[in-house]
C-alpha cells in the first residue's frame, strides 16, 4: 500500500469506525488540550510564529499578489471564507470547500481526502497549486521573498545558511503560526471538566442523542474527528468515513453529495469511492457552509442530511434542535488576531503556474 495510505481507509458501514475506536479504548470525549503536537523538526518559537503570521497575511505569497492565506481561511472569523468553494489567485475556484484552520493542528492528515500528511506538506502544496496561490515554482517564490530585506533578516536568523528562504522554511513558518490557532474553553470543554451547567439542557440532550444515534462512531476525540495524534494514530495516518453511506436519498441528489468520489481519485481503489477524512466538528456552528462541496448552508439542514445519509435516521424537529444546540456548544473562545506589519519591498512579477 502506498505510503499515504498506511492509515485507516474505512470501507463499508460507518459503524466500522465505532468498532475500531472501541477496540483501541479511545476516550471518545476529550476537552481541547492546551497545545497541539509539535513535530521534532519544526519546534515552535515566538520568532517563527511571528514570521509565519506575517506570511499568512502577505499577498506576495500568491502569484499576482491578489490573495493571502487569510483570504480563504479568515482567522478574523471562523477560519474559513463562508463560500462553497474558494477562488484562487487566478480566479479559478477549487474543487472542494476550504475548511477552517482553527484547531486543525490536531488533525493527523489534511485536506478532505487526507492526501497531506502534515501541515507543512499541505502548505507546500497550496503554494504551487493552480487553484490556490499558483506560484510557478519554489525558486521563484524564494527569489521573491529574498528581495525583501525584512524577510531576509528573519529567515536568516531562524534557519541560517546561505539560502534560508526555501519552500520548506516558508511552510515551517506558516505551520508554526497555524499551530497557535486554538479555541479553548467551549461550553463542551467546560462540561467535560465538570461544569455540569456549562451546557444547556438542550445541548446535553443533543449530546446524548449524538452518542446514542451513532454519530460518535466517527466524530469522537479532541476535534470530534477521530483520534488525535497519539499511540493509536500517528501523524500521517488518516481516519476516514464513507459519505454518503446510504445512497439514494433526495439529499444526495439535491446537494450533489456523490458527484465527488473523494479518496478514490488518489488510490483508484473501488472500496474508496466516496471515502473522506472525517472533518472536525469544533466551531461547526460558525464554520459553514458544510460538506466537501460546501453545498449546505445551514447547520440544522446538515444535521438532517447526516442523520439520513449516514445512519438512515429521519430526525424530528425537536431532535434537530437539541443536536444543533450540542454542536453550538463546541464553539470555543477565539483569541484575537492582530494584523501584522509586513516588511516592504518593490513588487515582482512572475508567470503563474500552469495546469
Amino acid at each position: 500500500m502506498p505510503r499515504k495510505w498506511q492509515g485507516w481507509i474505512l470501507s463499508g458501514l460507518v459503524s466500522a469506525c465505532l468498532t475500531m475506536s472501541t477496540a483501541l479504548a479511545f476516550d471518545i470525549m476529550q476537552p481541547l488540550p492546551a497545545a497541539p503536537p509539535i513535530p521534532a523538526d519544526n519546534p515552535l518559537t515566538a520568532a517563527k510564529i511571528e514570521l509565519g503570521k506575517q506570511l499568512f497575511f502577505d499577498p506576495r505569497l500568491s502569484v499576482n499578489g491578489s490573495i493571502t492565506c487569510n483570504s480563504c481561511h479568515n482567522v478574523m472569523a471562523g477560519g474559513q471564507d463562508e463560500r462553497a468553494v474558494s477562488p484562487g489567485a487566478l480566479g479559478k475556484a477549487g474543487k472542494r470547500n476550504a475548511p477552517t484552520l482553527w484547531n486543525v493542528a490536531f488533525q493527523t492528515v489534511l485536506n478532505w481526502d487526507g492526501r497531506a500528511l502534515s501541515l507543512e506538506e499541505q502548505i507546500s502544496e497550496h503554494l504551487f497549486a493552480a487553484t490556490v496561490m499558483a506560484l510557478p515554482d519554489a525558486a521563484a517564490l524564494s527569489q521573491r521573498l529574498h528581495a525583501i530585506p525584512g524577510y531576509r533578516t528573519q529567515f536568516s536568523a531562524l534557519f541560517g545558511g546561505d539560502a534560508p528562504i526555501t519552500a520548506g522554511s516558508i511552510a515551517k513558518s506558516l505551520a508554526s503560526y497555524i499551530r497557535t490557532l486554538l479555541t479553548p474553553n467551549s461550553a463542551y470543554d467546560r462540561y467535560l471538566r465538570g461544569e455540569e451547567e456549562a451546557m444547556s439542557p438542550g445541548a446535553r440532550r443533543g449530546l446524548e442523542m449524538f452518542n446514542e444515534f451513532g454519530c460518535m462512531s466517527c466524530h469522537f476525540g479532541v476535534n470530534l474527528a477521530g483520534p488525535a495524534p497519539g499511540p493509536a494514530l500517528g501523524m500521517g495516518q488518516g481516519f476516514y468515513e464513507l459519505f454518503p453511506n446510504h445512497v439514494g436519498s433526495d439529499y444526495e441528489t439535491t446537494y450533489q453529495l456523490s458527484d465527488d468520489l473523494g479518496v478514490y481519485y488518489l488510490t483508484k481503489n473501488p472500496r474508496d469511492r466516496r471515502m473522506w477524512r472525517v472533518p472536525l466538528l469544533r466551531n461547526i456552528a460558525v464554520t459553514g457552509p458544510y460538506f466537501h462541496n460546501g453545498s449546505v448552508a445551514r447547520l440544522d439542514v446538515a444535521v438532517r442530511v447526516m442523520a439520513l445519509t449516514q445512519l438512515k435516521i429521519e430526525l424530528g424537529d425537536a431532535e434537530v434542535r437539541d443536536i444543533v444546540a450540542f454542536l453550538e456548544s463546541l464553539t470555543g473562545e477565539f483569541p484575537p488576531q492582530v494584523m501584522p506589519r509586513l516588511p516592504s519591498a518593490m513588487p515582482t512579477v512572475m508567470q503563474p503556474r500552469g495546469e
